[in-house]
């Protein structure tokens, strides 16, 4: 009898608007794209500004703290990876007043709320790939 193996963790790519991001994942730190012309800030990373339409970029150092915004906990496998439901998909606002989607790790899924306030760690997927996740902040 053989076994099967493990299929790999989708990883999200990166491109030519997004791999600052990921090298800096890469490093253990979380940046935000920000429109050069207005200052928006904005994430997922963007060619243009939706606000002004620049093409200008630039990228801003984020401090790592928000609060969860909302929340689901997957109950159903959605990928052979993800087969150990249930897992919760998070979305945190920064303090800086953008949002990304993640995961939260270091706390029971009946314990995640509206609004707690949450710090980002970092997760090596492999050596190419750091994903930000969060958990609860003291």
């Amino acid at each position: 009898m053989t076994s099967q193996p493990q299929p790999r963790q989708p990883i999200p790519g990166a491109d030519r608007d997004s791999q600052p991001f990921w090298d800096a994942t890469r490093e253990h730190r979380l940046v935000i794209q920000r429109c050069g012309a207005c200052g928006e800030l904005r994430h997922p990373p963007q060619p243009f500004c939706a606000g002004c339409g620049s093409l200008e970029s630039e990228w801003q150092e984020a401090s790592g703290r928000g609060s969860v915004y909302s929340f689901v906990i997957q109950r159903h496998p959605t990928h052979p990876y993800f087969s150990d439901v249930p897992y919760n998909v998070a979305l945190i606002e920064l303090e800086e007043g953008t949002r990304l989607v993640s995961t939260l790790v270091d706390i029971e899924l009946d314990e995640i709320r509206v609004g707690m306030a949450v710090e980002v760690v970092f997760d090596d997927v492999d050596p190419e790939v750091t994903l930000p996740r969060f958990r609860p902040a003291p």
